[in-house]
């Protein structure tokens, strides 16, 4: 199957090392959620903002609500990823991403996570900040 990307998606290179695998040399299902938090990370990284400087000047981090996945195939030892993003939904507090790895042309995982925006301090919802929300709307 080809992917046609979406302009507004944001892509990571993920190598698969021996720490990622299990005995067979096959991905562990549970790190493909890492490389989806690394491929977020890294987007917010490169748009200004890291999620230690949100939280020490906005007082505002970023949980997971809710996420799943959908196996497609297997990633091995050695193989180099396409991590990606596109954001689905977005609203004042909590955005709901597409998210993709892929080895070549191959989709091997998609899945859909749900992020909620909190204050720092009493771990409750709370507006995204207006710079970061213009950024997330781009990506729609």
């Amino acid at each position: 199957m080809k992917y046609e990307p979406n302009v507004t998606a944001f892509t990571i290179p993920v190598r698969v090392y021996y720490e990622d695998t299990d005995a067979g040399g096959i991905v562990y299902y549970a790190n493909y959620l890492k490389f989806f938090e690394r491929c977020r990370t890294e987007w917010m990284r490169q748009a200004g903002h890291d999620q230690s400087r949100l939280a020490d000047e906005q007082r505002v981090l970023f949980v997971v609500r809710k996420a799943a996945c959908e196996y497609l195939r297997p990633a091995r030892l050695d193989d180099l990823l396409t991590v990606g993003l596109e954001v689905e939904k977005l609203t004042r507090v909590r955005v709901v991403f597409r998210q993709h790895v892929r080895c070549g042309e191959h989709e091997l995982v998609s899945g859909n996570v749900e992020i909620v925006c909190v204050d720092a301090d009493k771990l409750q919802p709370a507006p995204i900040p207006d710079f970061l929300y213009s950024q997330l709307e781009a990506l729609k």
